[in-house]
């Protein structure tokens, strides 16, 4: 991400990957992965408020975008904001949308 050009954007193509494997929403019960694997909710939203912070910073810099990865868990892959079956939201809502929030409302600055 230090590769700015002042003549396009900058955007992180993915960024991302926390998992959390929750039992009983899993595509199948076993072999799921994630970049890195958390315990809890807890755990999962601390680091996206991390990964998200960073970003914050990044913005003054001339960065422009980036794209989570990924909104729903697939398959095997447990990186999702939300469980396979959709029926779980794996973070906590509020703290996301604060740290979203922060980040939109910071290119108004």
């Amino acid at each position: 991400m230090y590769l700015y050009d002042g003549q396009r954007p900058t955007v992180l193509g993915e960024f991302g990957g926390i998992g959390l494997a929750l039992e009983g929403h899993l595509w199948a019960s076993e072999k799921n992965w994630g970049y890195v694997q958390f315990k809890n909710s807890k755990e999962v939203t601390d680091e996206y408020v991390k990964y998200a912070e960073a970003l914050l910073k990044m913005i003054k810099t001339g960065f422009s975008a980036a794209v989570y990865t990924q909104t729903t868990d697939v398959e095997g892959e447990v990186n999702g904001l939300m469980t396979y079956d959709r029926k779980i939201i794996k973070m906590d809502e509020q703290r996301i949308s604060e740290i979203n929030r922060k980040i939109c409302n910071s290119l108004n600055e």
